[in-house]
């Protein structure tokens, strides 16, 4: 039973890092080049239009979420497993929401990286 905690744990962890990172990713885009927003508005404008964005700070949100039950699950799980398996799991999920959720480019090569790092987490998982 315990290890469906920690995977539940991984999981929660994976989805929400996943989350935090395409809507912080969003945000960005719609705020667009802070350097050039600085340039040219200041940089009272610049804050004011980072800290106006709901969709940074839901991703910010998120990426709590994500911290606090990798928290939970180091607790309950070795750093070993917890690590390498949310990090690489994270990872792939984020490949996976960055084609479909954010319509980037995903090259044939970070498609192959994403399916040998799923088999070092399979690897991981039943060793």
């Amino acid at each position: 039973m315990r290890a469906v905690y920690i995977w539940l744990c991984i999981a929660i962890t994976v989805c929400a890092a996943t989350a935090g990172d395409v809507l912080v990713a969003l945000a960005m885009r719609r705020i667009g080049d802070l350097d050039e927003l600085r340039r040219h508005r200041g940089w009272i404008q610049m804050f004011l239009r980072v800290l106006s964005s709901g969709v940074l700070f839901a991703g910010i949100f998120f990426m709590a979420i994500a911290f606090f039950s990798n928290l939970i699950g180091l607790s309950w799980a070795d750093l070993s497993l917890m690590g390498p398996a949310s990090a690489a799991l994270t990872y792939i999920t984020n490949a996976v929401a960055a084609k479909f959720f954010l319509k980037e480019v995903v090259s044939r090569r970070r498609w192959l990286a994403t399916v040998f790092v799923f088999c070092g987490v399979l690897i991981l998982t039943f060793s």
